[in-house]
């Protein structure tokens, strides 16, 4: 059976609030770190989010 094309990546706001959303994104396609601006309800406002590792 093939490897999975995807891998799941946790993206965590740069507020400092400890919150975190869960994506998906194929690291053949996209091999740079993802970045993007997301709504954080502890902050209430929209912040950056930058990849983390999942542990």
């Amino acid at each position: 059976m093939a490897k999975a094309a995807t891998m799941t990546v946790k993206m965590l706001s740069t507020a400092g609030t400890g919150f975190f959303y869960v994506k998906k994104r194929n690291p053949r396609k996209q091999p740079e770190k993802m970045e993007m601006r997301k709504y954080d309800p502890v902050a209430r406002k929209h912040v950056a989010f930058k990849e983390a590792k999942i542990k």
